[in-house]
C-alpha cells in the first residue's frame, strides 16, 4: 500500500479538507497514474453531500481524471509508463453479465464499480477518486489520451463528454437533423458542440437571454428563449432530438411539445421530482423518452479518439485544490463556464 495525499469529504456537512488515502500495489494488470488534472463534476457535490443516498466517508470525490502512466504490471499489455491516460466514472464491473460483455459496462447488472463512493469489487476497500495525486486502476477500465489536445479540458470529456456524445450517436443524430439542446451547462455546452460537430441544426433552448452569445459561440446556429410563450408556441413540433440536461424540477410536457413526429427526448439531468407526462403527448405523435448514463470504455474511448480529431475539448476554469469548496458554491450558483478543474499540482 502507498499513502497518497487527497482532499475528501469527512461527512455530508463540512468542507472537503486533506485527507490521506492507502492506494494498493500495483497489480498484474493495473496501471499507476499520475493525477495531472481532475474535473469537478457536480455528481460530486451531491455525492458529497448525501444527495444521492448514503456516502462512504471520508470520501474522495472525482471520476473525470487525466494523468501520465508511472507504472505498469507485468501482464499489462495496453499501456506504457510515459503514455497519457484516463480514468472516468467507474473502475470495474461484472464482466460477465449481457451489458459488460456488450460493452455497457456503465449498466452492469451487478452494478459498475464506481471510482469513488463504491468498493473494490469484493472487498470492504473503498474506492477513491481523483482528487488526490495518483490512482491505480485496471488496464481494461483505463482510456488512451492524446497528446494533441489540452489536458485540462480533455478531464470533463470523461463524464460531461460522454454523457452526451453516448446518447446522440446511439440516436445517429447528423446532417438534416434539427436539434434542441435544455440548458447551458457542463453537459449543455458540450452537447452543442457534438451535435454541431456531427452535423445537426442546433438549437439552443434557454431561460436566459443572457446565454445566447456563448450558445452561438460554442456552436449553437439558435437560440430560443424559452420563458417566452410565443417563442415556445412557434417551435411546436420542431425538433427530431432534444438533449434535456436540466437537474432542476421543470416540466417535462413544455419541452415534449416541441418533438415532432418520431422525436425523441434524451433526459440526462435528474431532477429530483417524478416527471408526470400524459400518454397523449407521446401516443399522439409517436414521441418518446430515451434516459442515458455515460458510456462503456470502448465507447467513451471513441468519444475521446473524435475528440482529438475533431478537436474538440470542454471550455473550463482551472483551480487549485485548495479552492474547491469555493468551487462548489459557485457550482451551485451556476457560477462556472462550463467546468472547474482541479490542477493536481497545487496538492503535492
Amino acid at each position: 500500500m502507498t499513502a497518497i495525499k487527497a482532499y475528501a469529504a469527512y461527512d455530508a456537512e463540512t468542507p472537503l479538507k486533506p485527507y490521506t488515502i492507502e492506494r494498493n500495489d500495483i497489480g498484474e494488470k493495473q496501471v499507476q497514474i499520475e493525477i495531472l488534472y481532475s474535473g469537478v463534476c457536480h455528481s460530486d457535490i451531491h455525492t458529497a453531500k448525501g444527495d444521492w443516498g448514503p456516502a462512504i466517508y471520508p470520501l474522495v470525490p472525482g471520476h473525470e481524471i487525466v494523468g501520465k502512466i508511472t507504472a505498469v504490471g507485468n501482464g499489462v499489455t495496453k499501456f506504457k509508463v510515459g503514455e497519457l491516460a484516463g480514468v472516468g466514472c467507474f473502475v470495474d464491473s461484472c464482466r460477465t453479465c449481457v451489458s459488460c460483455k456488450a460493452g455497457d459496462e456503465q449498466f452492469c447488472e451487478e452494478g459498475m464499480t464506481g471510482t469513488y463512493n463504491s468498493y473494490e469489487r469484493g472487498t470492504t476497500r473503498p474506492t477513491y477518486g481523483g482528487y488526490s495525486t495518483s490512482i491505480t486502476t485496471d488496464e481494461d477500465y483505463t482510456l488512451h489520451v492524446s497528446d494533441k489536445l489540452d489536458l485540462t479540458g480533455v478531464a470533463p470529456l470523461l463524464c460531461a463528454g460522454i454523457t452526451t456524445y453516448s446518447p446522440l450517436r446511439r440516436l445517429k443524430v447528423g446532417k438534416g437533423h434539427k436539434v434542441g439542446i435544455l440548458g447551458l451547462g457542463g453537459l449543455g455546452h458540450m452537447a452543442v458542440k457534438f451535435a454541431a460537430s456531427f452535423g445537426a441544426e442546433v438549437t439552443m433552448l434557454s431561460h436566459s437571454p443572457s446565454k445566447e452569445a456563448d450558445a452561438k459561440k460554442l456552436g449553437a446556429h439558435h437560440f430560443a428563449l424559452t420563458s417566452d410563450a410565443e417563442v415556445m408556441k412557434s417551435l411546436a413540433n420542431e425538433f427530431d432530438v432534444i438533449l434535456n440536461t436540466v437537474s432542476a424540477d421543470h416540466d417535462y410536457n413544455e419541452y415534449l411539445n416541441l418533438l415532432n413526429t418520431n422525436g425523441t427526448m434524451i433526459i440526462v439531468g435528474m431532477p429530483s421530482a417524478p416527471a408526470v407526462i400524459p400518454a397523449a403527448t407521446l401516443v399522439l405523435k409517436r414521441r418518446s423518452i430515451m434516459g442515458s448514463l455515460i458510456g462503456g470504455i470502448a465507447e467513451t474511448q471513441e468519444m475521446l479518439d473524435y475528440c482529438a480529431e475533431h478537436n474538440i475539448t470542454s471550455d473550463v476554469e482551472v483551480i487549485d485544490m485548495a479552492y474547491i469548496n469555493e468551487a462548489y458554491e459557485r457550482m451551485n450558483k451556476s457560477d462556472v463556464k462550463y467546468r472547474f478543474v482541479i490542477d493536481m499540482v497545487s496538492l503535492k
